[in-house]
């Protein structure tokens, strides 16, 4: 590895565990077709570029004193950090799906904001109240982090009150924050919690094995050679220019634009490309929109040009196959001018490239994983 990954992880680091769903209850949960799709604002207008029901890994954080802890994605594809409050409506079943929620009268230093907060989903709104608390994640103490209480999840519908998690921690830039509320990990580096701004994805690649989020760093032992490093294209979303897509030797897209987010698992692409390329290899779509492969066919390698340099996927590794259940792990999903049209690399991508988030120098940084 490089002397900055040397340097990187002899700075203050810290290591998140993230649990990985195991893949029979992901498809399960895929196929269900249970939609609850985020609409975040951009300059265009909304556009639908969430889908929580296809989030596979959680892993841990805490808000106020003493910690409450809860069960989040971190998400580089939203902004802001919300968990429900403890008279949160439709958060979660008693048993099934229970969620921990905040309780603010239990935290002795929650300050009072109780600003509206709302989100838009597809399948209706989630709002709540904005708060103020101490917040940590890896084991850093984030102050004064406004972060939302969610007292109605309605609008993510069973996705939610079924999943695993309880909230959402945002890790893309605070351009798509809502209030432009600057995030936990931007409040990190300013208070000088860590001395880079960078984290970093890994992603077990086998079913069973859980994720590693490294915080103020990165891992040299995670990866293979060293980092190709690649310049966001535009903050808002860890967004980057795609200069191919490509299977079999024909190119589906050339030109476009990606986002890096592991609050996604699979991949996404514009439906009619997504639709040809399924086709060819005789993947059959479901009435949600997902399409189910032949466990036994022979896909071709998936490639996407990124800076220049190919980053490859086997057919084995853009399929999910539990119990000789196989999912073609590419969703159609059309996102509008001015933001799209977008590929979404998800959980898919990265677990087969290690990913480091540069905040500070607005890059991303890619290897193969180990």
């Amino acid at each position: 590895a490089t002397l900055a990954a040397v340097l990187s992880t002899a700075a203050a680091v810290s290591k998140v565990p993230m649990k990985k769903m195991d893949n029979e209850e992901f498809i399960t949960q895929v196929r269900s077709g249970l939609q609850a799709k985020q609409l975040l604002g951009s300059e265009g207008g909304d556009i639908v570029i969430k889908d929580y029901q296809n989030s596979q890994y959680f892993g841990q954080m805490s808000v106020g004193t003493p910690a409450q802890n809860f069960d989040v994605i971190f998400d580089t594809g939203s902004a802001n950090l919300w968990v429900p409050a403890k008279d949160c409506s439709n958060c979660g079943g008693s048993i099934v799906g229970r969620k921990s929620k905040y309780d603010r009268t239990k935290s002795s230093t929650y300050v009072v904001d109780d600003a509206p907060f709302a989100i838009q989903y597809g399948s209706g709104p989630v709002a709540g109240n904005w708060s103020v608390d101490t917040a940590n994640m890896g084991g850093f103490d984030i102050e004064a982090q406004r972060f939302a209480e969610v007292k109605d999840a309605s609008g993510l519908g069973a996705a939610y009150k079924l999943g695993k998690f309880d909230g959402i921690l945002g890790l893309a830039f605070d351009a798509i924050s809502i209030d432009k509320t600057p995030t936990p990990f931007k409040n990190l580096l300013d208070q000088g919690k860590i001395d880079e701004g960078k984290f970093a994805f890994y992603l077990g690649k086998d079913d069973g094995v859980d994720g590693e989020l490294t915080i103020g760093g990165y891992d040299e032992e995670k990866f293979s050679g060293d980092l190709t490093w690649v310049p966001v294209s535009r903050e808002g979303y860890w967004q980057l220019d795609l200069d191919d897509v490509s299977a079999d030797g024909k190119s589906y897209a050339s030109a476009t634009q990606g986002i890096v987010d592991s609050g996604t698992s699979l991949l996404t692409g514009p439906v009619d490309i997504v639709k040809e390329l399924a086709e060819s290899i005789g993947a059959k779509a479901n009435f949600a929109g997902e399409y189910i492969v032949d466990c036994d066919a022979t896909l071709p390698d998936l490639t996407f040009k990124i800076g220049g340099k190919d980053y490859t996927l086997t057919g084995e590794e853009y399929l999910i196959n539990s119990g000789g259940t196989c999912l073609f792990a590419i969703l159609g999903m059309d996102i509008p001018r001015p933001a799209g049209p977008l590929w979404i690399l998800g959980d898919v991508f990265m677990r087969k490239f290690y990913t480091v988030f540069d905040y500070e120098g607005s890059q991303l940084g890619f290897a193969e994983a180990i």
